[in-house]
Parts: C-alpha cells; structure tokens; sequence
C-alpha cells in the first residue's frame, strides 16, 4: 500500500463547548437535546445538509413500528419527537402500529426546530476526521468542510456517528463482523403515481399480508403471536418478476420487502425493498458500489411493481433516500457486552440507563413486543473502553449480534443517545470523567427528563 507523509500544521479551532455531539440522526438529535435541558453548552455536528438521520436522509418514517397497546416504553424524546411532529405536519398514523409516520421532508424542519428551541449549537455540511487526545482522554475533534481544517474542543464528546467513528479514531476497542456476516444495506425509495384505491384493494382483499409472510423465503423465527398481525411486506411479486426475467438478477441483491405510507396523492413512501449483502458501510469503496448498484435495483423494484401489483401500473419514482439505510458495521467494546439472553430474558441492571421493548427485528429473528415485555440497558455499554469522557449512543453501542438487533432500532437509539447526553451533562456538573460518575445521579436526570430506566 503506497503512502505518503503529511505535512505537520496548526489548526484554528473553530468552537469550544461543554458537549460536542457527532452524528444527528435518532441518537445524535436525542444526546444534544438530553445535554442541553441538563444545562450543558452543546454543539451538533453533521456531514450533510439536514439533521434527522435515518429519518431524513434515508427515508425510514416510524420511530416505533412495532408499537401496540400492551408495548412498554421508555418514554423520553421518542413521543416527544412525534408530538412535536403532529403539531407541525398533522398526524399521520403508521400502517402497523400505533405510532405515527415522519414524513422525510417535513421532519428535516421538525429537527431545525427542535435543536433551536433548545439553544443548541448546529453545524452542518461538516465531517469529523481525526480527534484530540491527551492521557486517553477525549478533548475534541478535528473536522473537515468547505471552511476547511477546523477543531472543535469540548469537555464530552458523544459519538452518535452510528458506525462508532470516533471511537475508531480515538483507539477505543470495537467489534465488526466480516462482510458476509454483516446486515444487508438497503437504498429506500418512494413511488407516485399510484392507483391507491386499487393497490389498497390489492392489499385487503389478495395480498392480506401478514408478518408470518416474512418467512416465505428464508428461514425465520418468531414467538407465534406476531404471525397473524397485519404487515405491509410483499416478497412474491419481486421474486416472480426476477424469476419471468422482468428485470435482470444481481448477485448479492434481494428484493422483496416493505412499504409504509399510501397517501391520498397517489404516494407509496419508504419503499424498503432493495437488499444488498456483502457491504461494509465503513469502506468508501463498497459504499459507492452499493449506493449505484442500490438505485439501479429500485428502478428494477419499480418496474416490477407496475407488471406485477394492481395499482402500480403508472408508477413512477418519486425520489431516493440521500443516502443508502445502514444497519450494522463497528459496535465499541463497552464496559457491558448486552447479550441475546439480556434481551429475550427481561435483564434488569442496577445502572440501568433506559428501558426498551422485547423487539428484534433481523438475523432470522422477528418478535414483536405485544406482552409488555421489555429489558433495561446499563450505562455501560456506552461507555467504550480505553478512552475516557467520550460515550457513545445509537446502533454501535456494546452488545453481541442478536442484542444489536434489538438495539439498532431508532426509538432505542433515542433512548440511548438522550441517556448520553445527559450522563454527559451530569459528568460535568459533578466534576467527574464519564467513567467515573455516580450512575444514581444521572439516572435521577434521566427520570427528571421523563425517561423510565427500571
């Protein structure tokens, strides 16, 4: 591998805060406002144009899909987030649960103003690249953009980049399976021009899907009490059309998934039905591989869908998500390794910093949390070994392949990431590093702000 030798410089430091978050999806939005209501000066950074995430730069609408009557949460920003939503854009119930919706677009500005109604400190269009440390302390980062090289210092800093990218960086230890051991990535899309009243009929009255469909094609694990609950998931028709030569087939792509809103203007939205395996989300090179290869097969997707399923016959695309949906890559080894029997068993922690649902979603496994059953989540596994004041919140938290699952989903990255950032907060105010503070005095502000931990 060839090399070359930079140049050493000095760099002007652009901001000095009490807490820097990295990263602005689900957990990254929650860390800085859990930080800034705990009175800390915060900062958000983001690489793109618009904070949200999953949310809004991959189309992915619902924070809670698997939510029914009998589900227990941890509260917190999640209902926050979609009341905040509703009073802005309406309601707009999610078709499988009892939660709502977020439209893609209108939950970019739903983020700017949450983030200002909470006097946070907002940086976009800015990449995180390198980081500050002295005596395995975190001490800040150094970020890249059209402003150039910049440093940002900060007392804590919380890396919600959802591929631990700073505690890469920074030399905390982290795991990460092989590509062919890794989630699939998915490019998300969104049709118009659809016949609702005819694909609506399609779905009520052939289709009926249900979740036991999901095992159609491979193999499959459930509890039983999920199958018969309604699910807008088709596989059939993708797997025929490929089959009929309708499109080409791809190696390493499946297609067959599902949708989530149909909208009186003739929409179907977040169309997740582009599955690429052997990617690591980590490598440039694989990212720009799936990312062209991702859009390709959703004009497959579409085309399929006007031969094959009533309603689509005029479809066409409404747009991409901005980006590919990534589910697993670096996962920080913490001081707490969350196991599968953790999240199937009910574990309880005394340093428990949130709650979530018995919900697990991949790897072979659907269960759907319709008993109340629900797992705590100690505080840590954000907390990565080696390096101290720096957490970490969302997917890439400590915990082995089935508990990622469960983690990995965007209410829990909610909860993990405003626990973050108040724990952050709290380290401060106590005068202590993130390793060392009284978890009794961040779980008070955890519950102060509403969240239920036990």
């Amino acid at each position: 591998m060839k090399m070359i030798k930079e140049l050493a410089r000095e760099t002007e430091v652009l901001a000095e805060v009490d807490v820097l978050v990295v990263g602005s999806g689900p957990s990254g939005l929650a860390a800085a406002i859990g930080a800034a209501r705990e009175g800390a000066d915060t900062l958000i950074l983001e690489r793109y144009g618009c904070f949200g995430g999953v949310i809004t730069q991959v189309g992915v609408e619902g924070f809670a899909w698997y939510r029914h009557k009998e589900t227990i949460e941890a509260g917190g920003l999640v209902p926050e987030f979609e009341n905040k939503f509703k009073d802005i854009a309406g309601a707009n119930p999610e078709c499988q649960s009892e939660s709502q919706a977020l439209d893609a677009e209108m939950f970019k500005y739903v983020a700017d103003e949450m983030i200002l109604e909470n006097n946070i400190k907002p940086l976009l269009h800015c990449t995180a690249v390198d980081v500050i440390i002295e005596d395995n302390i975190i001490k800040g980062i150094i970020t890249e953009s059209k402003s150039g090289r910049l440093v940002i210092l900060a007392k804590r800093v919380i890396d919600c980049t959802g591929d631990a990218d700073i505690a890469a960086l920074a030399g905390a230890p982290y795991l990460k399976a092989t590509k062919n051991e890794l989630m699939s990535v998915t490019t998300m899309f969104h049709c118009k021009n659809v016949d609702i009243d005819r694909f609506n009929d399609y779905v009520k009255n052939d289709l009926k899907p249900t979740y036991k469909d999901w095992g159609g094609y491979w193999s499959i694990e459930t509890t039983g009490k999920e199958d018969d609950l309604f699910s807008p998931y088709f596989e059939k028709p993708f797997v025929e059309g490929a089959e009929e030569g309708i499109v080409p087939k791809e190696e390493d792509v499946c297609l067959g998934g599902t949708w989530s809103s149909v909208t009186p203007e003739g929409e179907v939205t977040q169309l997740n039905v582009v599955f690429i395996s052997n990617i690591d989300c980590t490598d440039v090179k694989d990212l720009t591989k799936a990312e062209i290869a991702g859009r390709r097969n959703a004009l497959y997707s579409v085309e399929i869908l006007r031969n094959k399923v009533p309603g689509f016959e005029n479809a066409k695309l409404r747009n991409f998500g901005m980006t590919l949906g990534t589910r697993e890559s670096r996962k920080i080894e913490g001081h707490y390794s969350l196991t599968k029997y953790d999240v199937m068993n009910q574990q309880k922690f005394e340093d428990s910093i949130a709650i979530f649902p018995e919900f697990i979603d991949g790897v072979g496994y659907l269960i759907k949390p319709t008993t109340g059953r629900y797992y705590q989540i100690p505080y840590r596994c954000i907390l990565p070994q080696k390096i101290d004041n720096l957490l970490v919140a969302g997917r890439s938290i400590s915990g082995d392949k089935i508990a990622h699952v469960s983690f990995r989903n965007m209410a829990c990255c909610v909860a993990t990431g405003q626990a973050a950032g108040i724990a952050a907060a709290v380290s401060i105010k106590e005068g202590t590093t993130t390793a060392n503070t009284d978890v009794k005095k961040i779980q008070e502000s955890l519950i102060n702000q509403g969240i239920r931990i036990f």
